[in-house]
């Protein structure tokens, strides 16, 4: 099995209480509060093996992690130490990598809509490759460029129209997208690039076709699409494309009922359709299943309600707005109590969070021991999507995240206080009082 086939961190040991990274969850609980999460080093840095492991005998074959999935200072630390390069989806992203001293060169600028503001930015700190996703970014890319006397160096996203069987939100390879050109368009876009942009140099093509994706002929429908693609566009307009992303989107293990594929059967899949392209340098872009599996969440139990003749609620600290995913995907997880590790009275009981939605249930009817108020409960595989997609819904801080390895555990983000909630708050003068 490689790591992101695992449900708990592969340092999970169950002692008096349960263990990552050889804390005490109880302990970091107590320490630093929960809502928490935690990161373990051991697990992610063991999955930038399993990848690099896999596809060791491709050596045109490089990897970029997808910084939506979690992007924190401490996080680029680890994957830039691994050798991973990066794709980046908005300022915030390319001023973290920037910052946390990672290889420009090896940033790829991806998404639909980049401001002329982002575009700046990008090309001030020297990334590497923009993903280029339409006419209009490819003209104002242009002009940028231009003004800064610079050559921008692009991918064009292209919909390889594969739809792959995964939630209708993250898919993002089909024909019907907000994403990339659609091939018949290719023809278009690369005129423009030769006649009129002379500020953008192409380099090749890239797709990405969804997410948490178990079927591995999506990856070689898809690399057959690009491969031919790209040989009818050097054919047709005398050009050397060299290079192709496909993306990533390889599947995690949320539940037993999971059943993602290896990074290993990933990587058999993908060098079986590129075996004739040698000449082409691939780059595979995996976020969620990167850092998923090395991340849980800590939460304090509190209230419980037994509905007559229904199910039986249990409410924790924490819930949608530091993972937003149940409520918008119906993503399912598995739980353990930390401080209950072997204790088999178990019950069937509905984790509710604390916020202000009826849709607000991190777990529906799960099996634990009969939960009391104080105990602190674990959720697994929340490493990816969860602390990038959190809110202050209901004016709520965000948690705070510790990196745990050989028995230390580090702050690498903060938690929220009150005052950070209100540091962007303005009353006008005539407000005040």
């Amino acid at each position: 099995m490689s790591l992101n086939q695992y449900i708990r961190p592969v340092t999970t040991e169950r002692k008096e209480n349960l263990t990552i990274g050889g804390c005490d969850l109880m302990e970091l609980a107590k320490e630093y509060g929960t809502p928490l999460y935690v990161i373990d080093e051991a697990t992610l840095r063991g999955i930038c093996h399993d990848y690099k492991k896999a596809f060791a005998e491709c050596k045109n074959i490089k990897m970029k992690y997808a910084c939506k999935a979690l992007c924190t200072s401490a996080v680029v630390r680890i994957l830039d130490d691994e050798g991973f390069g990066f794709d980046a989806v908005s300022a915030g992203e390319i001023y973290t990598l920037h910052k946390s001293g990672a290889d420009m060169s090896k940033v790829l600028f991806n998404g639909n809509n980049k401001s002329a503001s982002e575009i700046e930015l990008a090309l001030n700190l020297g990334v590497g490759r923009f993903s280029v996703d339409n006419f209009y970014e490819a003209e104002l890319l242009n002009k940028i460029a231009f003004e800064k006397n610079l050559k921008a160096d692009i991918l064009l996203r292209v919909t390889p129209g594969i739809e792959c069987h995964t939630h209708e939100y993250i898919q993002t390879g089909q024909i019907d997208s907000k994403f990339g050109f659609d091939l018949s368009q290719m023809d278009e876009i690369i005129t423009l690039i030769q006649k009129q942009y002379k500020n953008l140099d192409l380099h090749g093509l890239h797709a990405h076709i969804g997410s948490q994706i178990f079927e591995l002929q999506s990856y070689s429908d898809e690399v057959e699409i690009l491969v031919k693609e790209i040989n009818r566009i050097n054919k047709k307009f005398g050009l050397k494309l060299d290079e192709m992303n496909i993306g990533g989107g390889l599947g995690v293990r949320y539940t037993n009922s999971d059943n993602p594929p290896s990074t290993e059967e990933l990587a058999e899949a993908v060098k079986k359709v590129v075996s004739s392209a040698d000449d082409l340098t691939i780059y595979i872009e995996p976020g969620r299943s990167i850092i998923s599996t090395s991340g849980v969440t800590l939460y304090t139990v509190g209230s419980s309600k037994q509905v007559p003749n229904g199910r039986k609620y249990a409410a924790v600290d924490g819930g949608m707005a530091d993972n937003p995913r149940p409520s918008m995907y119906q993503a399912e997880y598995t739980a353990e109590v930390v401080n209950k590790p072997d204790d088999f009275k178990k019950e069937k009981v509905t984790i509710a969070g604390r916020f202000c939605e009826s849709g607000d249930i991190l777990i529906n009817e799960i099996e634990l021991p009969e939960l009391e108020a104080g105990d602190i409960l674990c959720v697994y595989n929340t490493g990816a999507y969860n602390y990038s997609m959190a809110s202050n819904y209901n004016r709520v801080e965000k948690p705070a995240m510790v990196l745990v390895n050989n028995s230390h555990s580090d702050i690498i983000v903060y938690r929220e206080t009150l005052d950070n909630l209100i540091s962007h708050d303005n009353i006008p003068d005539r407000l005040r009082r």
